[in-house]
């Protein structure tokens, strides 16, 4: 392959590997990256003639997905590092300077959250101090934060502020290894199209770094740059009484709270909005309070993997005689909770069940305050079109308004700017992977005001000597039994997730869709993907087709729903099934014994885990 010498010499003349167009991107690298440990990777691999993972690592870039761009961190341009971030921004500026005539007052707001990558040296910070470096070395402000964030407070901060626009850098609940490049708009809502395509056409048309842009020290010198964290977080902290409804009962409230913050960004800002909502601070799982890139006490960074991953919360909730768990994910935009049914008993609240929950908790005070039921004609609530149904179930016995969108919370954000410009007002949305949204005062899923909510819930609930649990029964004798199954199954290989749909679009002869699964009969297809809906009259999606994924949902004729999709920020093919039962039909084990046949028939026949190497779910 190359010497040492070639490597180190002009890269023009570096030696062939046989395909021009690799030869090329290795050129751009090494030439472009002046990150020693990530020139230094990408120069071992070609010293050891590793093609195909040069391949892999250079000759693609990342897309936008349901959550900005997202990948591992690491040398190339498919992967995220100082010089694919620096890509991005010069980019993102450059569409910015085009819709904002007025870019160089408004500015850009930056946040980060702990992740951290040892062999490359790549930090959320250091990304987004280069980000930072890009806009400031073209005179736009920017309002970098000092410290780890929420990822919902950079889009408070945006609209709070008026900035054109946000950066977030974070990869969730990710695994350690990865991160991401997530961009808010000047309305506080992700990124849809167009915006995100013509974002990806200026990236590619500048890929080439400025000389200003690998400037680090900017942040420090330029008058261009602030710190936004003290005004944010007391602006956010005074505004959560917009969804603080029982403060007074809140201070004289028994019950006990423990909060794990997963290793990430969460332990104080959730102990802050604790406090403005009139609770004592939250227990914190001393093992997990604190930052940890490595996530060193859990398998996953998940808390919606449920009691596998919660295990240090529930048993320090048993020490400390505390009823209810509480867990952020790393980036704290996400929710899960446990509540204790046993002395050693606990119950995993899915996502579903948890917005089942608050939509009746948001629609209870709503309906305090609005005592005019006309009042309900201007009220919404909002669910992706994967969640459960339960608030349509609310809707339809209540008289106010419900929506879906298509998965991911930028389409929920972006809908509830469009319904707050006509005077509509949207008290509660949530997608079912545990992202909630307790009123509008941000566009996004937001874990540390739901923790705050959901601990005042129970608070009141306990008044009434009334569990979390049982109100959930409550809930669905009321408005029906709304049962769900939601899992996943991993693929990292793209062919073959893309070989599952095609074999689905075209099941036993080109162009037709099953017509039955596991013995049961559907009823009607639609496929977002290509746009297609067998229960419209013109056979035409309702929702936005969606062609960057995968997507299909199937309606049975017994009433179940059924989703397959493909996961936007994860290698997996994510499926949702549920069972929506009218008010007054309570026999539960049939519906849930029906469930369980038709998501395994499902699973089995339509994505054959053994014949395609997908890996299913560890339990």
């Amino acid at each position: 392959m190359w010497s040492n010498e070639d490597l180190n010499a002009n890269t023009s003349c570096l030696v062939s590997t046989g395909d021009s167009t690799l030869d090329k991107l290795i050129s751009q690298w090494i030439s472009w990256d002046k990150n020693g440990a990530t020139q230094e990777q990408i120069k071992s691999l070609v010293q050891e003639g590793r093609v195909e993972e040069l391949r892999r690592r250079l000759c693609s870039r990342m897309t936008f997905g349901t959550a900005g761009l997202r990948a591992a961190m690491g040398a190339g341009f498919s992967l995220v590092n100082d010089l694919t971030v620096i890509q991005s921004t010069q980019g993102m500026y450059m569409y910015l300077a085009k819709c904002f005539p007025d870019l160089c007052s408004r500015g850009l707001v930056v946040g980060y959250d702990t992740r951290a990558e040892e062999c490359s040296g790549c930090t959320s910070e250091r990304l987004a101090r280069l980000t930072a470096a890009v806009m400031l070395c073209k005179d736009v402000p920017v309002y970098l934060f000092s410290t780890y964030v929420p990822t919902p407070f950079v889009p408070y901060a945006v609209k709070k502020i008026g900035a054109a626009a946000g950066v977030m850098i974070t990869a969730s609940h990710n695994r350690k290894e990865d991160n991401g490049y997530k961009i808010y708009w000047q309305n506080g809502a992700q990124i849809s199209s167009p915006h995100d395509k013509e974002i990806l056409q200026c990236i590619k048309e500048n890929l080439e770094p400025w000389a200003e842009s690998w400037k680090e020290d900017l942040v420090e010198s330029s008058p261009l740059r602030s710190d936004p964290l003290e005004d944010v977080c007391r602006w956010y902290m005074e505004e959560l009484n917009t969804v603080c409804f029982h403060r007074e009962l809140n201070t004289s409230s028994p019950l006990k709270f423990v909060h794990s913050s997963f290793h990430g960004v969460g332990h104080s800002y959730v102990q802050r909005a604790f406090q403005a909502f009139g609770f004592p601070p939250p227990i914190p799982v001393p093992e997990q309070m604190n930052p940890d890139p490595n996530f060193s006490t859990v398998s996953c960074p998940n808390p919606e993997e449920g009691e596998s991953v919660l295990e240090l919360s529930l048993r320090l909730a048993e020490r400390e005689e505390a009823k209810i768990v509480l867990a952020t994910d790393p980036d704290a935009d996400r929710l899960a909770v446990a509540e204790q049914c046993g002395r050693c008993s606990w119950k995993v609240f899915t996502g579903n069940e948890l917005a089942a929950l608050l939509g009746w908790w948001m629609l209870f005070n709503w309906k305090e305050t609005h005592p005019d039921p006309a009042e309900s004609e201007r009220m919404y609530m909002l669910a992706t079109t994967v969640s459960s149904k339960i608030l349509k179930a609310l809707a339809q016995m209540e008289g106010f308004h419900f929506e879906e969108t298509l998965p991911g919370f930028k389409w929920i954000g972006n809908r509830i700017h469009e319904l707050t410009k006509t005077g509509k007002e949207v008290i509660f949305s949530f997608e079912e992977s545990i992202g909630f949204l307790c009123g509008s005062m941000v566009l996004d899923k937001d874990g540390v005001s739901a923790a705050a909510v959901v601990a005042e819930m129970a608070a009141y609930l306990h008044t009434r000597n009334v569990t979390l649990n049982q109100q959930l029964q409550n809930i669905y004798e009321t408005y029906g039994y709304h049962i769900s199954r939601t899992s996943y199954v991993g693929c990292n290989d793209p062919p073959t997730v893309k070989r599952i749909f095609s074999h689905l679009r075209n099941f036993e002869e080109e162009n037709v869709y099953p017509e039955t699964c596991g013995g049961y009969s559907i009823a009607h297809i639609r496929d977002v993907t290509t746009g297609y809906d067998s229960s419209q009259p013109d056979k035409k999606s309702v929702l936005p087709m969606s062609k960057s994924s995968q997507m299909i949902t199937f309606t049975f004729h017994n009433g179940i729903v059924a989703t397959l999709r493909t996961s936007g920020t994860e290698p997996k093919i994510k499926y949702y099934t549920e069972f929506c039962a009218p008010p007054g039909k309570s026999d539960i084990s049939n519906l849930e014994e029906e469930l369980k046949k038709v998501t395994s028939a499902l699973v089995e026949e339509f994505l054959e885990p053994e014949r395609n190497n997908l890996i299913r779910r560890s339990v």
